[in-house]
């Protein structure tokens, strides 16, 4: 039986609509302060591991390649968004009175964050280019090789902080609060969180993200069978880097400080292992992981290092028992068949 237009419409809008109410609770309690600032924190960072997660496994799941450097370019996206808005909205030591009224800064925010995406597609850019001719273990010594990189380089910027970090970005947190009083470090992470989740679905189901699954596949097949292998490596590494380097941006402005240490190989190994755990190239699997291990971190938090002792050796137990990972290559639509109704419409 064919179904009514107005059934049709709900079904295709249910998900938006489900996103806009969660949105808008998690917003409201924010502002009524019925969630406390630490539940705020863990919500936050949570969106960010979503983000860093679903990216990396773009590359590393999607496409079949192994970088292990994503926290590199987090950095890179970390530091110019933290740089361009307290240059433009916060009166700073460093640079003195800022360019922009404080005002602007909730209309700016987003295009700030985006340029720290930008400029974290351009590092990505430098990894892509050796991907070219390397696979495998030696693309994994080029990325770590480019986040030491990175880390080196920033350390070494005194004008910037250097080792001792940059901070000031607290005050454009309070700038974008007194035009309007509302949580809007949540709110950004939410949009951004969504938007990311949305553009790899509809990056990995376009005619263009076939041809990463076909280089995952067989690279050599897939050039036989007309892929430009180095068009879709490019574009896939600066996409890739270029959400970790929003990651990066949010994370920032969340924590109000910034230093280059919170972005060394640990932090690039949290990511791989929220990856490995979800599932090699599952959209799904990714955004599962990334909360599960979100909230693991927090209740291994008062044990401290152990709690990395602990976090590998999951790891190494799901590598053991199910090494393809909670769900494997497969999304939630695969095993729940009838969520594909609310989300695909033709």
């Amino acid at each position: 039986m064919r179904k009514t237009p107005v059934k049709s419409i709900l079904q295709r809008y249910s998900v938006h609509f489900i996103l806009v109410v969660l949105g808008a609770g998690i917003t409201y309690l924010a502002y009524q302060e019925a969630i406390g600032l630490y539940v705020l924190s863990v919500l936050m960072f949570m969106g960010v591991n979503i983000i860093l997660s679903t990216s990396l496994n773009l590359v590393n799941g999607n496409m079949g390649e192994f970088s292990c450097g994503h926290a590199g370019f987090m950095c890179v996206g970390a530091y110019v968004a933290s740089i361009l808005g307290v240059l433009l909205f916060a009166k700073d030591k460093i640079f003195g009175v800022p360019l922009l009224s404080p005002d602007l800064a909730v209309y700016c925010f987003p295009f700030i964050i985006i340029a720290g995406g930008i400029a974290a597609a351009f590092a990505g850019l430098l990894v892509a280019l050796p991907s070219y001719k390397t696979r495998g273990d030696y693309l994994a010594i080029i990325t770590i090789a480019a986040n030491y990189i990175i880390i080196s380089l920033i350390e070494n910027l005194g004008a910037i902080g250097g080792s001792r970090g940059f901070m000031g970005m607290k005050k454009v947190v309070n700038a974008m609060n007194d035009v309007v009083d509302l949580p809007w470090m949540v709110i950004w992470v939410f949009i951004f969180t969504v938007f990311t989740v949305w553009i790899l679905r509809r990056y990995n189901s376009s005619t263009f993200g076939k041809g990463v699954s076909a280089i995952c596949q067989d690279e050599v097949a897939a050039e036989i069978m007309s892929v430009d292998t180095n068009k879709v490596k490019t574009i896939t590494f600066m996409l890739s880097s270029g959400l970790a380097g929003i990651a990066g941006g949010l994370f920032a402005y969340i924590i109000g400080y910034v230093n280059p240490g919170s972005f060394n190989i640990l932090k690039s190994t949290e990511v791989m292992v929220m990856v490995y755990l979800g599932g090699m190239a599952s959209l799904s699997g990714a955004v599962m992981s990334a909360i599960f291990f979100t909230i693991l971190l927090e209740l291994l938090r008062p044990l401290q290092i152990i709690k990395w002792v602990i976090i590998p050796l999951v790891l190494i137990i799901v590598m053991q028992f199910r090494p393809e990972g909670i769900m494997g290559n497969r999304e939630l639509s695969d095993i729940f068949p009838k969520l594909k109704r609310f989300y695909r419409f033709k």
